[in-house]
C-alpha cells in the first residue's frame, strides 16, 4: 500500500467506529486528509483495535516520522558535559526517552490538531499509547499528580519510551508551589528514567505554552534542577533540552553558557 492508500483505509476505519461521522467524505488531497486522520486520532477514545488496523497505521506513522526527518541524539554537540539542547520537533528525536506535558487525565489532547507537544506525540505515537495511559490510570484509580511522572513505550515514535508529567498550571505570576512542582516535573522524571535504566533523556518546555509558566522562570527551573540532580545523584544520565520556538532556544542557551 501507497501511504495515501494507509490513509485512506485509516480515515475509513475510523470513521466507521464513529456512526455520527459517516457521512464525512475522505478529502481529495493530502494535506486535508492528514488533517483529518490526525482530527480522528484526537478523538478518538482509548479502545483496542485489530491488528490489520495497527500493522497500516504502524507503517503509515513510522513513514510520515521518517519524512519528516529524524535527529539521532548522538549526533548532537553538547553544550557541557551530559547536557544538550536541540530545537526541533520531539517526535523526531531518536533517542532513549522523551517527556510529553501531560494533563491529569494522562489520555492525551483530544482537541483536534491542537498544536500541544502532548496532541503530537500521541498523534504520532499511534492510538496504542492512549490505550497504555489508559491502562496506567485505571490501575492507579484516580488523576495524576502534578508534579509526578508516568512510563510508557514510545510505540511508533523513534525514542523507546515516553515519560509523561503534569506539571503546574499558572493563574497570573508563579507562586512559590508552582515553582517546586515543576522542579519535581523534572526530578520525577530523571528518577523514573533511571529506575528504567534510561541513558538519555529529552525534556520539553513543560508547563510554558498552554499551561502559562513564564519561559525564562520555567527555564531557569529546567536547568537548575537537572543540574543539582546529576551533582547529588553522580548521575551520568544525558539530558537533552528540546526546544521548538526561538526565544526558548536562546532563553536555554544563556543559560547552559552561564556555567
Amino acid at each position: 500500500m501507497t501511504q495515501t492508500e494507509k490513509r485512506k483505509y485509516l480515515i475509513a476505519a475510523l470513521l466507521k467506529e464513529q456512526p455520527q461521522y459517516s457521512e464525512i467524505e475522505i478529502p481529495m488531497s493530502d494535506e486535508e486528509q492528514k488533517v483529518l486522520l490526525r482530527s480522528l486520532f484526537n478523538i478518538r477514545m482509548p479502545l483496542p483495535v485489530s491488528d490489520e488496523f495497527l500493522a497500516i497505521q504502524d507503517a503509515y506513522l513510522q513513514e510520515e516520522i521518517r519524512r519528516k526527518g529524524i535527529t539521532n541524539v548522538r549526533d548532537l554537540q553538547p553544550f557541557q558535559s551530559g547536557l544538550y539542547l536541540w530545537k526541533g520537533d520531539i517526535t523526531t528525536l531518536q533517542c532513549d526517552s522523551i517527556v510529553n506535558a501531560a494533563n491529569s487525565r494522562l489520555l492525551g489532547c483530544f482537541c483536534p490538531n491542537h498544536g500541544c507537544i502532548d496532541n503530537a506525540v500521541h498523534t504520532f505515537a499511534g492510538v496504542q499509547l492512549r490505550f497504555a495511559c489508559a491502562e496506567l490510570m485505571k490501575m492507579q484509580g484516580h488523576e495524576e499528580e502534578t508534579g509526578k511522572a508516568k512510563i510508557t513505550l514510545a510505540y511508533n515514535l523513534p525514542c523507546r519510551y515516553v515519560l509523561h508529567t503534569v506539571g503546574p498550571i499558572i493563574y497570573g505570576r508563579p507562586t512559590q508551589k508552582d515553582k517546586e512542582q515543576l522542579a519535581s516535573c523534572y526530578r520525577a522524571c530523571l528518577e523514573l528514567a533511571e529506575q528504567n535504566d534510561i541513558k538519555n533523556i529529552a525534556f520539553c518546555c513543560i508547563s510554558t505554552g498552554e499551561f502559562h509558566f513564564p519561559n525564562d522562570r520555567a527555564a531557569q527551573i529546567a536547568v537548575q534542577t537537572v543540574r543539582d540532580y546529576k551533582e547529588q545523584t553522580h548521575s551520568e544520565i544525558e539530558v537533552i533540552f528540546n526546544v521548538f520556538k526561538e526565544l526558548d532556544y536562546n532563553i536555554y542557551q544563556k543559560l547552559l553558557r552561564a556555567n
